[in-house]
């Protein structure tokens, strides 16, 4: 599906300017574009039903309710295909399963080409231990995982970062935040449980959250003013319609190429080079991770999306230069590629961990 210029205007706000918990989301998206309500929806169904966009959803701040981590690893050669697609297929706690190769072969963590996001529900498991069962299933060599210290950027929009100059940035460095872990009452999680649910096609209307407060014996008034509460404590995300990356609009909305980069900075920089990089408008996702010896020592790490390679590489070329300019060395630094990608929800209801083990420990 080609995108037009209606479609363009309503993802620059509706892929991630929604920040947080919204009664009538659509209202605000109608508001911000300069649209009526019933025009955003209307388009939005046409996304959906086309399959331009793959769902539409809101988001939770998922490093505030699950153990997590980004996830590298070390597959043979004749079973990184097969493993790809048992994650994608059997393991609802795997979010992004990516697989990538870095620019430089001799790199550190060069052999690890299989990389995945992992939330394992509050007291079900641990990252190391769900990882030790994956990797049985997949035939995995070896496993790293890098959870999260401090995250500076978080925020996809593709269409809006289309049109992008390599070192546009804002004008104020983005404060790092740190994962949380609030006391959530049994009303809260069923709040949650039902939020994150991506949005079915009859459920674009004005008020999305009347049925689903509904299903839970809630009053919406009721439903909404316990997400209103989670959203100071922090635990929402944002209100958000995702991309599809792959048809005819990926050139449009700038998902045609991405890159995975690595940067390795002196111990003690790393919050103010997070930062640094962070404040690049091209980054959807900017963290500062541990546990990357495997990778050089690496800790920012982030991701950039642009119509193209080349686009991809002028953008990291522009971040080092910037780096380098506020006197902040690179000790080492690394692109891996993305080469075929599938991004689901990660699911972070204890209960569903354990119906999923009760089937696939080993």
């Amino acid at each position: 599906m080609t995108l037009n210029n209606i479609d363009l205007q309503i993802l620059a706000v509706a892929e991630d300017r929604l920040k947080g918990f919204y009664r009538y989301p659509f209202d605000e998206i109608a508001t911000r574009c300069g649209l009526t309500v019933e025009t955003v929806l209307e388009h939005l169904r046409a996304l959906l039903a086309s399959g331009a966009v793959r769902r539409i959803r809101q988001t939770l701040l998922s490093t505030s309710l699950a153990d997590g981590a980004l996830v590298a690893w070390q597959v043979p050669q004749d079973k990184l295909e097969s493993a790809w697609e048992w994650l994608r297929l059997n393991d609802p706690f795997t979010g992004h399963v990516v697989l990538r190769s870095c620019d430089n072969p001799q790199a550190p963590g060069a052999d690890y080409r299989l990389w995945t996001t992992l939330k394992v529900p509050t007291g079900s498991n641990t990252v190391e231990g769900h990882c030790r069962l994956l990797m049985r299933h997949i035939g995995a060599t070896d496993f790293a995982p890098l959870p999260v210290v401090g995250m500076f950027a978080l925020g996809v929009g593709h269409v809006r970062r289309a049109g992008l100059q390599p070192g546009d940035k804002t004008t104020e460095l983005p404060r790092m935040q740190c994962p949380t872990r609030p006391e959530l009452t049994e009303q809260d999680w069923q709040v949650l449980m039902v939020l994150k649910e991506s949005l079915q096609p009859e459920e674009l209307v004005r008020d999305p959250w009347a049925e689903r407060a509904h299903s839970i014996g809630m009053s919406c008034d009721e439903f909404c003013a316990i997400a209103e509460s989670l959203d100071t404590r922090k635990v929402i995300g944002r209100f958000a319609t995702f991309l599809n990356h792959t048809g005819s609009s990926n050139k449009q909305s700038g998902t045609g190429a991405a890159g995975l980069f690595h940067w390795a900075v002196p111990t003690g920089m790393e919050e103010r080079a997070g930062a640094e990089c962070g404040r690049h408008i091209c980054m959807t996702h900017c963290y500062w991770r541990s546990g990357g010896e495997k990778f050089g020592g690496a800790q920012i790490m982030g991701v950039v999306h642009s119509p193209t390679w080349e686009g991809v590489l002028a953008h990291k070329a522009a971040i080092d230069a910037h780096l380098a300019a506020c006197g902040i060395p690179l000790l080492h630094t690394a692109i891996f590629r993305s080469e075929k990608a599938i991004i689901n929800p990660s699911e972070i209801d204890p209960v569903q961990y354990y119906n999923w083990l009760s089937k696939y420990s080993l």
